[in-house]
């Protein structure tokens, strides 16, 4: 940055000096999110708390011809708010007030910075919750889920981020401030808020969201089926969609996440099994247990070994913690890992994991599977020890085999984490050239200057290819 005091001296005059960081070692903590094998520190962090000063430092960077990056919580796990050329960040995680609650109309209006559990917080005692859930729904900010399209085990029945995002507030890279979509079911018009969500950050800086709520079910029942194999599992998977029966949530474990996630919650997993399913129904009370009944009989018959049902709503609190928090369990058996992210077809589950448990061994890496089995979106997590250069390497062509095999059986390379830096090389595994071109022309429209979140998606600045040349030569 060529002139960097300059810029400093008048970030502090925007937000004030408290809300800049720019010392190099307190620059440390934002050198990567959640995806830990790239890292890129920005030149400064700043923190706004209303959008007329996200659009001034937006209206700065464009001056200065400086890239700015949108963050949220940081828990993203694809590299996608990873400052690769430098910049402002601009961490969002200061504007996390819920500024409207209109439980009559199912609406609620919030910051970018607000977690995605306070939502729901927010409107449970009226009967009401968000329901996307991620896994990160502690930490995660309502304005991250919009840059990825978060998705959640509950998404199975109630659909990912885009199905529950009515309207948003963005600041261009130009430094405007647009408002998209509205409070309202239905806008006439392009569905440009349909656009922003899953950008992933490139097309300007989210600073009001309006989210749907819905209503809370009436009755839940939560079932742990167990398994000998994995094979068996995923059979019975396939056999619970194929009657015609839609889960609220249809979640797997294999073996190696079954003793992390029962060292760290003590839920009572057998340490035995090969996998585990977890099953829940939710709705009207009427008619659940005969649901749950069918679903047993379609386990048993797939050579289920056992079905457990969760007899209070403390057991299956601690059992969704079990599953929602079984990344953070992974250290226990791990130093490092690296979660991929692919969907396939439920049909081709035994395929492609009997391919992952391939690469594994190929590779000489240990894979856990722990992933939102209902709808196909695979979690292979690859244990390693980030100290080890060698390790890096095989990690990274173990992750690019994993990808190719979900997009050759009519797959993609992401289902809810997004590309970031992670996955720029591998989009041409499920996109053509004019496919990508059109994309490119899209951002532009948005971005033309390629200043805001730059090396994410597409590799477009001379910067942004250096990431990737990078990453290849490592391979």
């Amino acid at each position: 940055m060529d002139d960097k005091k300059g810029l400093l001296d008048e970030l502090y005059t925007i937000v004030g000096e408290d809300w800049v960081v720019s010392k190099k070692d307190d620059l440390i903590v934002y050198e990567c999110d959640g995806y830990t094998l790239e890292k890129s520190r920005p030149d400064v962090v700043v923190f706004p708390r209303t959008t007329e000063q996200v659009a001034e430092i937006v209206r700065l960077a464009k001056r200065y011809r400086t890239p700015f990056i949108p963050r949220g919580a940081g828990t993203g796990l694809s590299g996608g708010s990873l400052a690769v050329a430098g910049g402002i960040l601009v961490s969002l995680t200061k504007m996390n007030k819920i500024l409207e609650v209109d439980t009559l109309n199912r609406r609620i209006v919030a910051e970018p910075g607000v977690v995605n559990l306070w939502l729901t917080n927010e409107v449970a005692e009226a009967g009401y919750h968000y329901a996307p859930d991620p896994s990160s729904q502690q930490a995660c900010t309502i304005g991250g889920n919009v840059a990825e399209n978060s998705g959640g085990p509950h998404t199975l029945k109630y659909g990912v981020t885009t199905n529950h995002v009515l309207g948003l507030e963005l600041v261009l890279p130009s430094g405007e401030v647009i408002h998209t979509g509205g409070k309202t079911e239905e806008v006439p018009g392009y569905d440009l808020t349909g656009f922003i969500v899953g950008s992933e950050g490139t097309f300007g800086v989210v600073t009001k969201v309006v989210v749907r709520i819905v209503r809370s079910p009436q009755a839940y029942k939560t079932m742990l089926a167990v398994f000998e194999t994995v094979d068996d599992a995923t059979k019975a998977i396939s056999g619970i969609i194929g009657a015609g029966i839609i889960p609220a949530a249809l979640e797997m474990m294999d073996s190696l996440i079954i003793q992390a996630v029962e060292a760290a919650y003590h839920w009572g997993f057998p340490l035995d099994a090969g996998a585990v399913v977890i099953i829940e129904l939710d709705g009207l009370s009427e008619g659940m247990d005969r649901m749950a009944d069918k679903i047993t009989g379609i386990c048993k018959a797939g050579g289920v070994r056992e079905v457990r049902v969760a007899k209070t709503e403390e057991e299956r609190s601690l059992l969704w913690k079990s599953r929602k928090r079984a990344f953070g369990a992974v250290g226990r058996i791990s130093p490092s890992y690296v979660t991929q992210d692919g969907v396939i077809p439920r049909t081709k589950l035994p395929e492609v994991l009997r391919e992952i448990s391939r690469i594994g061994e190929r590779y000489s890496l240990k894979i856990a599977n722990v992933f939102h089995a209902g709808d196909g979106n695979l979690h292979p997590i690859i244990l390693f020890d980030e100290r080890d250069a060698d390790e890096r390497r095989r990690v990274l062509k173990a992750g690019e085999e994993i990808l190719r095999a979900c997009a050759a059986v009519g797959g993609s390379i992401t289902g809810e984490h997004g590309i970031g830096v992670e996955k720029i090389d591998f989009m041409p595994f499920i996109f053509s050239p004019e496919d990508l071109a059109t994309m490119a022309d899209l951002k532009r429209v948005f971005n033309p200057d390629d200043l805001c979140n730059p090396g994410k998606v597409f590799p477009t600045s001379k910067s942004c290819v250096e990431v990737g040349l990078r990453r290849r030569a490592a391979c």
